[in-house]
């Protein structure tokens, strides 16, 4: 349960940030999306620290529990799988990259769904 605390403490006021960020200066974010999907080394460098991260999260939290603390462990997952995407198949990276920039209304989705979950994650942290 410590881990999970730590671990919520952690990635819920970062997701609840980089939400905000992304919903109050989209444009600034679609530069940043342009600039990676034309960096192949870039979008590997990207890849590999993704890896670390997500197998940190798997090694350290793969907890299948039917509560809040499984939102880690599928976040973990998630950018485990998605790095290894990034480093095997960077052109499908490239081409998601490509329509998040051509329907703008992907960021405000992303906006809201690392709002939600950085909100999630903080409260269940910090209420405990």
């Amino acid at each position: 349960m410590q881990n999970s605390i730590f671990l919520a403490r952690l990635l819920g006021p970062a997701f609840a940030v980089m939400g905000i960020a992304l919903a109050v200066q989209p444009k600034s974010f679609a530069s940043i999306v342009e600039e990676f999907i034309a960096s192949r080394a870039l979008s590997y460098l990207v890849g590999l620290l993704a890896l670390l991260a997500g197998l940190a999260l798997v090694l350290t939290h793969n907890l299948w529990s039917a509560d809040w603390r499984v939102l880690i462990t599928l976040i973990g997952w998630i950018i485990l799988v998605r790095a290894l995407i990034t480093v095997f198949l960077p052109g499908l990276i490239n081409d998601v990259g490509s329509w998040f920039l051509a329907h703008r209304g992907g960021f405000v989705g992303g906006a809201a769904l690392m709002l939600i979950l950085g909100c999630i994650l903080s409260y269940f942290g910090y209420s405990t």
